[in-house]
């Protein structure tokens, strides 16, 4: 059986997932500096023990309702090639070691622009369901 690790976490009551070993740390949400002529999704930036990073809202970036923060909101930095940023999500929840064949291929239903942010949609035993992120490309058009 191949395995993989996946830290899980919300966004307006849905979990995603995203493979721990692109995972650096899991902070407690700070307000980022606001960076003129940014994208929407772009919150800021913030410094991290001395490096700045982008702050990057996944709401935002997905078209989803954003309805603040609280004080189980968490940015997730992850590392993608050689740059890191920072990701808003409303908790991170768990980790959790899944089986690779409990995650199946995007369907073609869904459109090109979102399916090149996911790599896949996960099932659990106890019948949740997460979506698999592709960090390195959500990364990749920020860049």
């Amino acid at each position: 059986m191949d395995t993989m690790q996946l830290v899980i976490f919300g966004l307006n009551g849905q979990e995603y997932g995203i493979d721990i070993f692109m995972v650096n740390e899991i902070v407690p949400y700070t307000k980022p500096t606001k960076i003129p002529n940014s994208p929407s999704y772009i919150e800021g930036v913030l410094n991290l023990r001395g490096r700045v990073i982008p702050v990057i809202s996944l709401k935002k970036k997905f078209n989803l309702e954003d309805s603040g923060t609280d004080d189980r909101t968490r940015i997730i930095v992850a590392s993608t090639g050689n740059s890191v940023a920072g990701y808003v999500v409303d908790e991170a929840s768990e980790v959790l070691t899944v089986d690779k064949d409990s995650i199946e291929p995007v369907s073609d239903i869904i459109s090109n622009i979102s399916r090149k942010y996911i790599s896949g949609v996960g099932k659990l035993d106890n019948g949740r369901m997460y979506i698999l992120l592709n960090f390195n490309e959500l990364y990749t058009e920020e860049a």
